[in-house]
């Protein structure tokens, strides 16, 4: 009997030790995430917490600014059955499609305008006027001319998603460092090997830069052109909720808004980091 308490007790103690040493290393992996965590959206936390307690506590008028589980409630009740899943995709079509042309024709013709400086003089006037109007003043210019259908919308869009790309990638060209194209021209490489293998590759940083401030742009400009004349979108759901003071849906729509933002912000910069390695810090 005796025998058998000694044979159980190291084993007890044994599996004590490795319980805590699993309690240990989860704690540690805990505070490192805690660590990584809150020095970036520490802020941002705090916020979303102030919000939801100040709701529920009634310091705001909660029918203004409803809980954060009651936005998101709304959120998910409308994407389980359906209703919002075709303004998604509608409106990913609308800003998918101008931002879709704002990038064939930005980059060429920024990747143009870059290596002649006598062209980019002379276009670089009308762009700085056309860059400093503002696409929702013209938006009603764009409804006379193309009509109040999907044309017009797109058009505004693009109009403003443009600029971004085409400057980020007319000054990723001019930024070349100018002793690389010396060095490949000592080297005996032509024209086009100069542009394949100096200036387009220094150029891709510059000109994610570009596309992912296009993406932002499109997104909010997609607000703006469904606000007017359209019957589908998130951008007709937020004033729609707004006018039938649905205001959990509003709040949800503009969430899912930022949500699409910051994923398609997350997809360009996970394309530059492959498109881009030899540019990061430490490779």
């Amino acid at each position: 009997m005796t025998y058998e308490i000694n044979q159980t007790l190291p084993r007890s103690f044994g599996r004590l030790k490795n319980s805590e040493s699993h309690i240990s290393i989860l704690a540690s992996r805990l505070r490192g995430v805690l660590a990584s965590l809150l020095p970036r959206y520490g802020l941002l936390i705090g916020f979303l917490l102030f919000w939801q307690v100040s709701s529920t506590r009634g310091w705001v008028n909660p029918a203004v600014f409803p809980p954060l589980n009651v936005i998101l409630s709304a959120l998910w009740t409308n994407l389980a059955n359906g209703a919002l899943l075709d303004d998604i995709a509608i409106s990913l079509q609308r800003s998918g499609t101008a931002f879709a042309f704002a990038v064939a024709i930005g980059i060429p013709l920024g990747l143009f305008m870059g290596q002649f400086r006598l062209v980019e003089q002379a276009l670089d006037p009308i762009l700085q006027l056309f860059r400093q109007t503002s696409a929702l003043a013209l938006y009603p210019v764009f409804i006379l001319l193309l009509g109040l259908g999907e044309t017009s919308k797109i058009f505004v869009i693009f109009w403003a998603t443009l600029f971004p790309v085409l400057l980020a990638t007319i000054g990723g060209v001019k930024e070349v460092d100018k002793k690389l194209i010396e060095m490949a021209r000592t080297y005996g490489a032509g024209p086009l090997t100069i542009f394949r293998r100096v200036i387009l590759p220094a150029s891709v940083p510059a000109i994610f830069v570009g596309l992912r401030l296009s993406a932002t742009t499109a997104l909010l400009l997609l607000i703006a052109a469904e606000m007017i004349g359209a019957n589908k979108g998130i951008g007709f759901q937020v004033m729609n909720a707004q006018y039938n003071f649905q205001i959990p849906l509003m709040f949800a729509a503009i969430l899912l808004l930022a949500f699409l933002g910051l994923a398609a912000n997350a997809l360009l910069v996970l394309l530059q980091r492959r498109l881009c390695r030899w540019s990061q810090p430490g490779r």
